[in-house]
């Protein structure tokens, strides 16, 4: 069947804007569009979840936000992977997708710099006050500048909740700074640390002393609310929250008490426990907190990178291979998972 028909790639319609166009430009389709016998096609707008007919019609998916449920997947003979555009899951039902013998891969490589950058980016925004200081520039505060000192990085403490993936390229792009780096993952190779210069802390311990927490770990049931109001009590007034994670990593309420009460100096926030934020919610009449629509880390640069890794694992489907960044590993030795493979392995 499938052999016979193509393998036809499905897009979730949430990479095109009104007009019909790619949102995110360059995306590395080119990679697929060429391939004999592949077609290339946008699902139509199916709002929060897809439907079964996705897995039954198409042999991969590339999906933004879409959920993809045990529904989904209920009739996906013929599909062998849905590509996340990202490096976030939680869209995706991971145990589904592996009963039903489906990959699931997301893209490392192609966030890994520029969601770097853009906590580097917060970090620097919050130390120079430059949020302040543009206020005070449009409401012609001008001779109240002196009280908006802000602080050298140099001598300081970054600490990186998460150690994996993002948390070091943050180590990579600050060493220059002069700062201490120290890091929370238990999960985390010391050699790596070692090598890139990061001291290994508890996590009680790395709240406590550093001037900058950054949140860079993935979500799961055991980072939920890891950062919470006990945690955020440890921290100096004087300090810091970045997060370019997750919200829900984050206790939102007891950060937002803290925030209140200038318990601690900032922080910025590109991800809320529920996105869109409430415009009522309170984080939003703080002026001690830059926030970023979870999007602080977009440019040309993040979005070719992960279309074209994304696009790099459905080719390499398409020709009976496996991918690179399988998230549900336990799917690749299944025997209708090797079947699916190898009909596309032959059909090339």
């Amino acid at each position: 069947m499938t052999t016979s028909a193509g393998f036809r790639l499905g897009l979730t319609r949430d990479f095109l804007n009104s007009e019909g166009e790619l949102v995110f430009g360059d995306i590395g389709l080119s990679l697929l569009e060429g391939l004999p016998g592949v077609s290339v096609e946008f699902l139509p707008d199916y709002s929060d979840s897809l439907p079964p007919s996705v897995g039954r019609d198409f042999d991969a998916l590339l999906v933004l936000a879409p959920r993809i449920t045990v529904a989904t997947l209920s009739q996906c003979e013929r599909l062998a992977i849905v590509a996340r555009f990202g490096v976030g899951f939680d869209n995706v039902d991971i145990d589904a997708c592996t009963n039903a013998d489906v990959l699931l891969t997301i893209t490392p490589d192609g966030v890994r710099r520029p969601v770097a950058v853009s906590a580097l980016a917060m970090l620097m925004a919050l130390s120079h006050r430059l949020l302040e200081k543009d206020r005070l520039t449009r409401e012609g505060r001008w001779h109240e500048k002196l009280n908006y000192m802000g602080i050298g990085l140099t001598g300081r403490t970054l600490g990186s909740v998460g150690f994996g993936n993002i948390g070091q390229e943050i180590a990579r792009i600050a060493a220059p700074l002069g700062m201490r780096l120290v890091a929370h993952d238990p999960f985390a190779s010391p050699d790596v640390a070692v090598g890139l210069g990061v001291e290994l802390l508890e996590l009680d311990e790395l709240c406590g002393t550093s001037d900058f927490v950054c949140v860079c770990c993935a979500l799961t049931s055991d980072t939920r609310h890891l950062i919470n109001a006990s945690r955020l009590a440890l921290m100096k007034p004087t300090a810091f929250l970045i997060n370019v994670a997750r919200g829900p990593v984050v206790d939102q309420s007891a950060l937002t008490t803290v925030l209140r009460m200038r318990r601690i100096a900032g922080a910025a926030l590109d991800v809320f426990e529920k996105e869109p934020i409430d415009r009522d919610d309170p984080l939003l009449q703080l002026d001690n907190v830059l926030l970023s629509p979870h999007a602080v880390c977009w440019t040309d640069e993040l979005f070719r990178g992960i279309g074209e890794a994304a696009c790099r694992s459905i080719w390499d489907v398409s020709h009976g291979h496996i991918p690179k960044d399988v998230v549900n590993l336990a799917v690749i030795d299944r025997p209708t998972m090797i079947k699916k493979l190898a009909r596309y392995a032959v059909a090339r």
